[in-house]
């Protein structure tokens, strides 16, 4: 009993089924500059309530423009339980990574979340929107993204 609580404590490397792919900023660079499509890369939390408020709106939009935006999300400093739970609260059907140190709000800007990033195509970061995103701002983000 007190050895399998120390391992607990500890933390193990495995994962479970379902879990995020670690972010590898790298490489998560270099697909988005191969990409021909603009991106729309949210940063959330499973524990961050106007996250919670915003996902649905990332549900929607991948819907309406997922053929010709990329849709990406990034869980920063949750657990891999939380996220996969808000995953499947929120049915958010395009790729995500797990971000626990937040090296991608290190690489692109900012603090806390919720936060939006979008990308031109080729990579190239145009605007942030920091804090919860509404509809309206969100459809006039992408659709900028898809004018250039």
């Amino acid at each position: 009993m007190v050895a399998l609580l120390v391992v607990a404590c500890t933390g193990n490397a495995a994962t479970e089924p379902g879990d995020l792919p670690e972010m590898d900023l790298a490489a998560f660079q270099t697909q988005l500059e191969t990409s021909d499509r603009p991106a729309v890369v949210n940063v959330w939390a499973s524990w961050c309530l106007p996250c919670r408020d915003e996902a649905p709106l990332f549900t929607s939009a991948h819907a309406e423009y997922g053929d010709r935006v990329g849709f990406y999300g990034i869980a920063y400093n949750d657990n891999q339980p939380g996220a996969r739970q808000f995953l499947a609260e929120f049915d958010l059907p395009f790729t995500h990574y797990f971000d626990f140190d937040g090296d991608a709000l290190v690489e692109y800007g900012g603090i806390g979340v919720p936060r939006t990033y979008f990308f031109a195509g080729g990579g190239t970061l145009i605007t942030t929107h920091n804090g919860v995103i509404d509809s309206e701002t969100l459809t006039r983000q992408i659709e900028e993204l898809l004018s250039r």
